[in-house]
């Protein structure tokens, strides 16, 4: 594929930056599940490669190849593309791994499915926000225009309020960081993402990361944000961006602290990825990308 101008160019350039931090992050997080890995990352020492990424970077790839491809978020085609592209052993949840396969398989409309989900709540999992930070970086220095189309792409799986919220505040802070304006200063970033995220759980928990960004012991910050243990957008956004806005420009350090705290890993550490990757010099080292499994042939553009 090949973008029509150099604008786009430079939009596809920024979003393949972080889907490649994304799936180090996811990837290299995902292999700490394996028990007999614990006392690497205890140790911060590599586990053996190769590292194979998760449902998680297969959903980014989709994003990615929808705004490639549409020059923004069309819901038809992004939810086509997470159905196309499932693969149950990627670690998709239940809800989610049905939904796909009845699109799939039997042309179900998505909006009904995701509307649906949790006795008509929606789900308010953290899926929505893992794949976003791409969306973020496409959008660099348009943070209101992330937002809105972070929104988009979330309603295609998620609907409960949370999850879209959390999407947002992933986007945005992508798109901040990445962009011209991008504010030296952590906590004026996570001020300005916290202008954009809906009144929600997320948006308190932002506040609160906010209001720890001169903690040190990430144990303390986990125990406080969260770090997806309960799997949920709540649980797993502020800590990530606390993360993130402490560590931009240092892949490995923001991926070791993000780490550490436990939880959901590869998500957390997917969603930072992401976010650092997005800017000139935060992307992960040649050694940790060459032991992470290879994007897959339909979602490599450059």
């Amino acid at each position: 594929m090949n973008p029509a101008t150099p604008a786009e160019g430079e939009r596809l350039s920024r979003a393949m930056a972080a889907l490649r931090g994304l799936a180090v992050g996811d990837a290299l997080g995902s292999q700490f599940f394996v028990p007999g890995n614990h006392s690497a990352l205890q140790e911060g020492t590599l586990p053996p490669a190769p590292w194979a990424w998760t449902d998680d970077t297969e959903m980014a790839c989709s994003v990615v190849a929808v705004l490639a491809t549409h020059g923004g978020v069309d819901q038809d085609a992004l939810a086509r593309s997470f159905a196309e592209h499932h693969d149950f052993d990627r670690g998709y949840g239940p809800a989610v791994n049905r939904m796909l396969r009845l699109i799939r398989q039997e042309g179900a409309d998505w909006r009904e499915l995701a509307a649906g989900l949790f006795d008509g709540q929606g789900s308010w999992g953290n899926g929505a926000a893992m794949r976003v930070a791409p969306l973020g970086a496409w959008y660099a220095g348009e943070p209101e225009l992330a937002a809105r189309q972070a929104e988009l792409s979330a309603l295609t799986t998620h609907h409960h309020h949370e999850a879209v919220a959390g999407a947002v505040a992933v986007a945005a802070t992508a798109a901040i960081a990445v962009g011209p304006d991008c504010p030296a200063d952590a906590g004026r970033l996570l001020g300005a993402v916290l202008d954009l995220v809906p009144p929600s759980a997320v948006h308190a928990g932002v506040r609160r990361a906010v209001d720890m960004l001169d903690y040190d012991d990430v144990a303390t910050v986990a125990a406080v944000l969260g770090c997806g243990r309960r799997t949920s957008a709540q649980d797993t956004v502020p800590f990530a961006l606390w993360s993130a806005a402490r560590h931009l420009g240092d892949y490995e350090r923001a991926f070791w602290t993000t780490a550490r705290a436990g939880g959901d890993v590869d998500t957390t550490c997917a969603i930072v990825g992401g976010i650092v990757a997005s800017r000139p010099g935060g992307e992960p080292s040649r050694t940790w990308t060459d032991r992470t499994e290879a994007l897959p042939e339909w979602a490599r553009w450059s």
